[in-house]
């Protein structure tokens, strides 16, 4: 017999609950090596006995040709005597060394579990929850690690013998799939009406499925959450769900049931294609085509949010549906999605005709994710099912390093824990200002540090100091946390893309519609030199004046009164718009912003954007977020950008874009509206960029980013990265979290990582 030996290996990464230890259990039995493989807090243990060049094959081929879901982060292994075991078992799990992230996503339904949904001879025929160790929910339903099927919420659910026997036989893809179940065991679906239960099982999805062709608006409660559904193709039905829940423009999300069916409606680029296919199931954003019932699903806007079933319920309601159905998250404006049953009664009963719903448990809440395809790239517009809680890197960490809880900004929030080199992401959590949206912000922190096992030592947050996540972060202080460590909102955008990257130092423009400045304007046209622990403002748009400061907001034509001298064309927009009832009215504005009443200052390229609607008459009031510059994008998209030179002027020594005189120069512009829309995202692109790499060579720097929430308009990427890589610099902009306020809490924790 050759020499033996024995390797004591540590496998971290996304191992758990993704088939990994069978996997490792059918290479050592392959191999004919004894020992034993095994879950821990985080991760996978194995002991390998045998000839050491066995193993040395058995240990590369787990670390490069892991199963689908898998991830291998690190391989540790240790060599010593071996100890005489005889055979390979997979071990019970140890819950010792609990850090890190060792339960996966959310992932899409598999080809093979789907195959048995639709096989008559198959026992997982028909069944909604059918799951195997390649797929299904895993982030959305564990309550504790090790990743188990006692620590979820399949615990309530034990499983019939057929199930057993596939849970228990190591070589069958359902082997410790903590989620597997059947009709006979699984959790049970069932139709309400009234609050009355009208049908069971798979009686009660053709139910909804009839409802829905009858025009019922209905609750659809599913893996991480409940959406809103309704017939997509009927006018009619979509207007009387947007007059029920409170949002008149805001555009819905669509599923369609094929591929094929979202080429009939909507125009797919290769990148959209391979975003909709993606085993996570993401909501694309993707241009429309011209079918006329996208005009109340998505008003006013030229691209259409769509995304392919993803659960084995999707696939069975589609059985009984032709067409696409309006798939939106269930709640009302400002508040959570609705993930209990009693939530859709008692919050959804005047909106809903009736509810299919389940009866397990949804520990995450947990919305869908969201991306587009600008410029070539995928850019997550919201980053939550299927991404969380997969780790981010972060670059700032070093050994002496406390962790750190980041709990974002206010408006599309994120929290963060980071701690060694890793940072994890939360789930979508949304506009965290109200007691609803701070209990779920808690609750959100509170299942991620239970996952990761890390205990946060410092918090930080944002430098607003009137933010509702600001006085949390106070709480956590008082609570024994170090801090709070206040980031700066565009710093903690431009660290965060330098730390995905894995770059030390970059000139960043950071464009968006919001953030406190230090100097107490409301930044967001940004030209920044920026480290991770520090940055230095070097550029980016003048400053101009918000007359009437959030009203400002809702009604963008305020904002001409600061940047246009022509006073009747002023004074005919402010009252064409509706943003004031009379050209008396008008004169008011335009004399508080002369005198500097309550107007507040900003460099916001949003709020320019958003005045440029206003001019063009592409949005006059605002009942979404972003929706002025979309509808402006929208307008752009259809026009030709004209000679126009940037004006550029001295603030406090800093050269930045004179966007009065821009403004001005647009508003003489003849030419038609689309093109004065396409001008102006084309002017400040090429106005940000050369301010950027001014900065770049006067500073010895060869990087250039851009993110920000203005880095989701497609001509404004594409014309601001043609003007940097023109001038041979590098280009970056997020790949892996949203350029959006998002990802604002991946950059405050790197930031307070690198303050240490």
């Amino acid at each position: 017999m050759p020499d033996r030996t024995r390797a004591e290996v540590r496998v971290t990464g996304v191992v758990q609950g993704v088939g990994f230890r069978p996997f490792v259990y059918r290479r050592a039995v392959d191999a004919s090596l004894d020992g034993y493989v095994r879950n821990t807090g985080d991760g996978v243990d194995a002991v390998f006995e045998g000839p050491q060049p066995t193993i040395e094959t058995v240990l590369d081929a787990i670390e490069s040709d892991n199963p689908p879901l898998a991830w291998v982060d690190t391989l540790d292994r240790t060599w010593t005597e071996p100890t005489g075991l005889d055979g390979f078992e997979i071990r019970e799990s140890s819950s010792s060394g609990a850090t890190g992230v060792p339960v996966p996503p959310d992932t899409g339904i598999c080809e093979q579990c789907l195959d048995d949904i639709r096989d008559p001879a198959s026992h997982y025929h028909d069944y909604w929850a059918t799951a195997c160790v390649d797929c299904g929910p895993r982030f959305t339903v564990v309550r504790d690690v090790p990743y188990d099927r006692p620590r979820t919420a399949m615990d309530e659910y034990p499983l019939c013998e057929e199930c057993r026997a596939r849970y228990e036989t190591p070589t069958d893809r359902r082997y410790h799939a903590q989620t597997v179940a059947c009709a006979e065991c699984g959790p049970t679906l069932r139709f309400e009406m009234d609050g009355e239960t009208r049908s069971e099982g798979r009686t009660a999805i053709r139910q909804a499925s009839d409802q829905l062709a009858d025009g019922d608006i209905l609750a659809i409660r599913g893996i991480g959450g409940t959406h809103i559904v309704c017939d997509a193709t009927r006018p009619a039905v979509v207007e009387r769900l947007r007059e029920r829940i409170g949002r008149p423009n805001k555009p819905f999300a669509v599923m369609a049931p094929s591929l094929d069916s979202v080429e009939s409606f909507a125009d797919l680029g290769d990148g959209d294609r391979d975003a909709l296919t993606d085993v996570r199931r993401p909501i694309v954003l993707a241009d429309r085509g011209d079918t006329d019932w996208l005009n109340a699903v998505a008003p006013g806007v030229h691209t259409v949010g769509v995304m392919l079933p993803y659960a084995g319920l999707h696939h069975l309601l589609f059985d009984g549906v032709d067409g696409s159905l309006v798939m939106t998250s269930a709640n009302r404006p400002g508040e959570p999605m609705v993930t209990t049953v009693g939530g859709i009664r008692e919050r959804l009963d005047s909106v809903v005709d009736g509810a299919l719903v389940h009866d397990r448990d949804i520990v995450a809440r947990c919305d869908d994710s969201v991306v587009r395809v600008v410029d070539g790239d995928r850019r997550f517009v919201r980053r939550s099912r299927g991404w969380t809680p997969a780790s981010l890197p972060n670059p700032a960490a070093d050994n002496g390093n406390q962790p750190v809880l980041a709990l974002g900004p206010e408006r599309d929030v994120t929290a963060a824990i980071a701690d060694g080199d890793g940072v994890v992401l939360s789930q979508h959590i949304g506009d965290v200002d109200d007691p609803s949206t701070l209990k779920f912000h808690r609750q959100a922190i509170s299942h991620l540090t239970d996952l990761t096992g890390i205990g946060p030592a410092v918090v930080a947050c944002d430098q607003h100091p009137d933010f509702s996540t600001s006085a949390e972060a106070e709480r956590y202080a008082e609570e024994g946390l170090d801090g709070p460590v206040t980031v700066q909102h565009h710093h903690a955008h431009a660290a965060g893309l330098c730390a995905e990257h894995g770059v030390e130092r970059a000139i960043v423009v950071a464009a968006d519609g919001t953030g406190y400045g230090p100097d107490g304007t409301v930044w967001g046209g940004e030209v920044l030199d920026a480290t991770l622990a520090d940055f230095e403002r070097v550029g980016g748009l003048d400053t101009f004046g918000l007359p009437g400061g959030e009203t400002a907001v809702w009604y963008p034509a305020r904002t001409l009164a600061t940047l246009l001298d022509d006073a009747d064309v002023v004074d005919e927009r402010l009252v064409a718009t509706g943003a004031v009832d009379s050209k008396s009215d008008a004169e008011l504005v335009r004399e508080q912003a002369r005198a500097g009443v309550n107007t507040p200052a900003t460099t916001s390229a949003g709020r320019f954007l958003d005045a440029v609607a206003a001019l063009v008459g592409a949005c006059d009031r605002r009942d979404y977020e972003g929706e002025p510059a979309q509808r402006l994008e929208t307008l752009a998209a259809s026009g030709t950008p004209r000679e126009l030179s940037v004006p550029m002027t001295d603030r406090e020594g800093t050269t930045v874009v004179a966007v009065d005189e821009l403004l001005q120069s647009l508003a003489e512009l003849d030419a038609p509206p689309a093109d004065v829309a396409a001008t102006a995202q084309d002017a400040l692109a090429r106005g940000l960029g050369q301010l950027s790499v001014d900065a770049a060579r006067e500073r010895g720097v060869d990087i250039v980013g851009f993110t920000g929430g203005v880095a989701y308009n497609e001509a404004i990427s594409e014309q601001l990265r043609h003007v940097v890589e023109e001038r041979g610099l590098d280009y970056l902009v997020p790949e892996r979290i949203p350029p959006g306020d998002g990802g604002i809490a991946y950059g405050q924790a790197v930031v307070a990582t690198a303050r240490q």
